[in-house]
């Protein structure tokens, strides 16, 4: 068997379950980073999504959203200067539509901050029509939400008031106004006299499961070997057909019914 895998043939099928070793061995890793990204995620969750909110400028800073620091809950006071800019294609407990952004100036001044109010359905007269959406609140307002990091921008001109992707430098662009390089969730609002004025429908809170990347990844390492294992099969098979001398085959078993129907 040894000189028949040295033969072109068997070492081409040797290097090709090399390589779907390799290829298995990093796919593997891969899932498994996918499952770690996950952990932490809700570790940050664990952490930050139910505490007691911080001013937001502890949080989101003209540096931007620190990745350890996303899903903080936080605070601002201030009044809506611009809005809204519409994210498309942003989906909510199964359905399709859009979020809806405005800028919030600071009363202790600084950059605007983005916060994206929650999610409307499409127009009931199509995707290239925007839906009707209430207007943010008239004076200063109190927001409690969720510092999150922005999107990639899809790098496409957008339609009018419209983006793509919820990418802050494209959303501060639609708005007009310079923001800061984050931006928070609302979670809620209240008036200067206490009232919760109408908003666009919450987001459905965020997804917790860590889905099949483990398993995933444990099935592409014990995948590693199975190249080999086929080559080790069609060796045996090859040799055994070339000489039948060797290995000849087994007797077949005879039942017991077979023996009485003869």
């Amino acid at each position: 068997m040894l000189r028949r895998l040295l033969t072109p043939r068997w070492l081409g099928a040797l290097v090709l379950a090399a390589l779907f070793a390799v290829a298995a061995y990093h796919l593997g890793w891969w899932q498994y980073h996918r499952h770690e990204a996950k952990v932490e995620r809700n570790a940050r969750l664990d952490a930050h999504y139910r505490a007691d909110p911080v001013p937001v400028a502890d949080v989101l800073t003209p540096r931007g959203l620190a990745p350890a620091a996303e899903w903080t809950r936080v605070t601002v006071d201030g009044s809506y200067a611009a809005g809204p800019v519409f994210v498309r294609a942003r989906p909510n407990d199964g359905e399709v539509g859009y979020e809806v952004l405005w800028a919030l100036r600071p009363a202790t001044g600084g950059p605007d901050v983005l916060v994206d109010r929650g999610w409307v359905p499409l127009s009931d007269r199509g995707a290239s029509v925007l839906p009707d959406v209430a207007p943010a609140p008239a004076g200063e307002v109190t927001v409690v939400g969720w510092a999150r990091i922005g999107e990639r921008s899809a790098d496409r001109p957008p339609a009018r008031g419209q983006i793509a992707t919820l990418s802050v430098p494209d959303a501060a662009t639609a708005l007009g106004t310079p923001v800061l390089p984050g931006y928070v969730l609302l979670q809620s609002e209240r008036t200067a006299d206490g009232a919760t004025p109408p908003r666009p429908q919450p987001l459905a809170p965020p997804d917790r499961s860590l889905g099949p990347h483990l398993a995933y990844a444990y099935q592409w390492w014990m995948g590693t070997i199975a190249g080999f294992v086929l080559v080790g099969f069609g060796l045996r098979r090859e040799e055994r057909l070339a000489h039948p001398e060797k290995y000849p085959p087994k007797p077949k078993k005879v039942r017991i019914w077979d023996e009485e129907d003869a």
